[in-house]
């Protein structure tokens, strides 16, 4: 391998990575905000989306919105792909991305409210003993893993990593399968922790966390799941193996966007799959109306206390900054006295924002299904409804 190698992985991780805030293009551009228009509840945004799904050559897309912990609105645009012509609906499923690690994340909350894990717990103690572990690997934290601050890479730097993901900017196939398998455990045996537990994002995080649930709670993220958080807030249409779902057949279909890079924007992309690890940190797909109803759970008090505990613990920060300080899973900006708490997830051809405000009760889910990195929508929305009255929206 020569000395550009490094750099040349580097660099194309970064544009190809699977799902961050950092990432994202969290803000509009200058030039499209005079196309904000947030009124009553959400009337008025459709302007900023045509335009938007005209400039991204977006087949589909709908936004979910709650304001003031009022009646979810939902707005629906396009059609799931060309060939069928389905039109979205807020029962249309998506792949969500690394919005999965957020359910992953709530679930292992549970499990540490119940005293089956703990988050001080090491590597040193959930792995299995003949797992070999570097002096820092040993010594990161079930609550590390969760929050991303482990110091743990996004995902790997080899050169099978390269190659994998070479082949995905033409083909669009999935190139986190090392990462899916167990040999996600050889990546701690030379692990160096960073100076500094600032906020790193974590695939190889979210892998081993996946591994560390299946050995320990003997059951796979996908029963879990449904047992502790989609059954209890009857979300019937979530499921981390969809293709169990009735709806599936008429998923909504994913398209090339902002990547990848070498397929033409709008062209489809082939689905992603995970069997084992990696089904916690990237598999989850839902629609529109569950995603409302998991969004409120957050702010809105449920008939579950071990849900409504969980839902307030992801929403403390373990580590502050403005923008992106970290939470379980969550991450949280703050402006003009707002606390907006958000993930975003990227997928094959998808793309994903759920956000919500918790003091002013308010919530936007925004999914669409072409990869784009601009995922400014989301957040543009949820700021402009702290803006308006709680009067309006109870009319």
């Amino acid at each position: 391998m020569n000395m550009k190698t490094p750099l040349l992985l580097l660099s194309l991780l970064v544009l190809a990575g699977c799902g961050n805030s950092t990432l994202s293009q969290m803000e509009m551009p200058e030039q499209k905000r005079a196309h904000v228009v947030v009124g009553d509840y959400g009337r008025g945004i459709d302007p900023m989306i045509h335009l938007y799904m005209q400039d991204k050559n977006v087949t589909g897309m709908i936004v979910a919105i709650i304001q003031h912990n009022g009646p979810a609105e939902f707005h629906s645009y396009g059609v799931t792909d060309e060939k069928n012509r389905h039109p979205i609906n807020p029962d249309t499923l998506f792949a969500l991305g690394s919005l999965s690690k957020g359910v992953t994340a709530e679930v292992t909350t549970l499990l540490v409210n119940e005293g089956k894990l703990n988050w001080t717990d090491t590597l040193d103690t959930l792995l299995p003993a003949d797992t070999p572990l570097s002096p820092d690997a040993k010594n990161i934290t079930l609550l590390q893993l969760v929050t991303h601050t482990s110091g743990l890479p996004r995902q790997p730097m080899d050169l099978l990593t390269l190659e994998n993901l070479m082949r995905y900017f033409s083909t669009g196939e999935n190139f986190y399968s090392e990462l899916d398998s167990n040999n996600v455990l050889t990546y701690l045996s030379d692990f160096d922790a960073p100076d500094s537990h600032a906020p790193q994002y974590s695939n190889i995080g979210y892998a081993i966390l996946g591994y560390i649930l299946q050995r320990h709670a003997e059951e796979p993220i996908e029963a879990l799941a449904q047992r502790e958080i989609f059954a209890p807030l009857h979300m019937s249409n979530s499921s981390y193996r969809p293709e169990r779902l009735k709806s599936y057949p008429y998923r909504a279909l994913g398209h090339a966007g902002d990547q990848p890079k070498l397929i033409p924007r709008g062209e489809l992309t082939p689905d992603w799959h995970f069997q084992h690890n990696m089904t916690a940190a990237a598999s989850l797909y839902s629609s529109a109306r569950d995603l409302a109803t998991y969004a409120r759970a957050h702010f809105s008090p449920t008939d579950q206390d071990a849900l409504n505990q969980t839902f307030k613990d992801v929403t403390r920060t373990y580590y502050y900054r403005q923008k992106e300080a970290a939470n379980i899973a969550w991450v949280s900006d703050e402006m003009n006295g707002q606390k907006m708490t958000y993930q975003v997830g990227y997928i094959g051809g998808y793309s994903s924002y759920i956000g919500f405000d918790k003091q002013n009760q308010n919530a936007v889910i925004v999914l669409q299904n072409s990869f784009n990195w601009s995922n400014y929508i989301g957040q543009t929305i949820l700021t402009h409804l702290a803006k308006q009255p709680k009067t309006l929206a109870a009319n």
